[in-house]
């Protein structure tokens, strides 16, 4: 009897510790949701017409690979156009910074000497020298005219005694040689009266200094160099240039629809020939490279912190457990979605979660069903 009653006390303790081991343990909080993915949609910010299609649906693509080709249309020849630009404005720039040529110089120079010569010479009136060049000069013109006078006197007479000796041609040449010296003489000797008489204007004077003094600061100005807001102006027109010149070829480097990723095509409803708009999407990228989870949890289990790790079940997967990192927890309560709850607590305000997955990319995929382990 007593050994019935001990082995009924030893179960009954047994029992009772089970409870109670039952009541004290629980399991991780499950959490569902779905696995996400980044959709990029992928255009072009100058449109056109579609040449080429480089990609597939279902396609995996790297990044920088050319998806979609536009047809240039006439970007080559506005780009031929703008280079153009660009380099008569430096060379414009070139120039400027160079300075000018020492024959550019040399030449001002010259051009201030012949002022500074006739100037002076206004200044001065006629010299001696000069007077008496003029005085041979009417000298010689008398003497010539005395010789012309002279055989027109014989001519004339041995026409008028003999007229078989001398023809009339000789009598009248002889008359225009006359005439001919008569005017020189007239000419020289107005020359040297107005040499003699000439007076400097003192108009005239103020015009060649002037004008000598133009060329003397046009000297200075060339050997001075350009001037620093020149070469500034140069420098803002080169940069112009240059700008206008980068928005034709990032015109043309758009004609070539690029993968910004790592990803799968998962739309595409384009074939040659149609016509795009710009700033249009014309394909979807899923990105492969990072998934997570988007769940919901309550308020009373909120002992989670960023950066924790957490594991996560698939039904494809039953006996794999994927791991992921909690990155982004919400400051806001909110009420649980009905298509994501835990039966316990659905009528309780929960805080949303976002999980990244650090492994089972390879193995999970956008839209799958999947639960968090919440220890």
């Amino acid at each position: 009897m007593m050994v019935r009653v001990l082995a009924f006390l030893a179960v009954a303790a047994m029992l009772t510790g089970l409870l109670l081991y039952s009541q004290k343990r629980h399991e991780p909080l499950r959490v569902s949701g779905f696995v996400e993915a980044d959709e990029i949609r992928v255009g072009s910010r100058v449109g056109g017409r579609v040449s080429e299609v480089l990609c597939e649906e279902g396609q995996k693509v790297a990044p920088g690979q050319v998806l979609i080709r536009l047809e240039a249309f006439d970007l080559a020849s506005r780009l031929a156009q703008a280079s153009g630009t660009v380099q008569a404005q430096e060379a414009a720039l070139l120039r400027l910074k160079n300075g000018y040529l020492p024959e550019e110089i040399a030449q001002a120079k010259a051009r201030v000497d012949r002022l500074s010569a006739t100037a002076k010479k206004m200044e001065t009136g006629p010299l001696p020298a000069e007077i008496r060049a003029g005085e041979a000069r009417v000298e010689w013109a008398r003497a010539q005219w005395d010789r012309a006078k002279s055989t027109y006197d014989r001519t004339a007479a041995v026409f008028r005694r003999e007229q078989g000796t001398v023809s009339r041609e000789d009598v009248d040449r002889a008359t225009e040689e006359l005439r001919v010296s008569e005017g020189n003489l007239k000419v020289r000797q107005e020359e040297q009266q107005l040499l003699v008489e000439s007076t400097p204007r003192k108009e005239d004077v103020l015009a060649a200094q002037a004008e000598r003094e133009e060329a003397a600061q046009a000297l200075k100005m060339l050997e001075r160099g350009t001037r620093p807001e020149s070469i500034a102006e140069a420098e803002a027109s080169v940069a112009a240039a240059r700008a206008a010149r980068d928005v034709v070829q990032s015109q043309i480097d758009e004609l070539q629809i690029k993968s910004p990723l790592t990803g799968t095509v998962e739309a595409l409803e384009l074939r040659k020939g149609d016509l795009v708009a710009a700033g249009a999407p014309v394909l979807s990228l899923m990105d492969t490279s990072r998934y997570w989870v988007r769940a919901y949890v309550p308020e009373n289990r909120l002992n989670i912190r960023l950066n924790d790790e957490v594991l996560i079940v698939a039904d494809s997967f039953k006996d794999v457990k994927f791991r992921g990192r909690i990155t982004f927890m919400a400051r806001q309560a909110e009420f649980t979605p009905n298509n994501v709850q835990t039966p316990d607590e659905r009528s309780k305000q929960v805080f949303r979660i976002k999980v990244t997955l650090l492994d089972g990319l390879d193995k999970l995929h956008p839209g799958m069903p999947v639960d968090l382990l919440l220890e």
